[in-house]
């Protein structure tokens, strides 16, 4: 059985977003937030911004990965480079 959505009691309230400050290795809140290029986020919990720079590593692992993937196929066109373009 499915129950409708309960209304957010307070709409006009925002949810706390986390920063994680390369600078420092602390976390951050809106209300503690640095300012500039040393922060990433933001993130829904805590938690998370606490693994912010594990998750960076993993996406850039990930990444890397998919472009050695795509470098081995070489830089043929999709439909074989030698038909003209429309």
């Amino acid at each position: 059985m499915c129950r409708p959505a309960i209304p957010d009691p307070h709409p006009w309230e925002v949810a706390v977003q986390y920063w994680f400050n390369v600078s420092t290795g602390q976390v951050e809140t809106d209300d503690t937030r640095s300012r500039g290029a040393d922060v990433m986020g933001p993130y829904a919990s805590e938690a998370e911004a606490a693994k912010a720079l594990d998750t960076a590593r993993a996406k850039t692992e990930t990444w890397d990965e998919q472009d050695r993937e795509w470098d081995a196929k070489g830089s043929t066109p999709p439909h074989g480079g030698d038909e003209p373009s429309a």
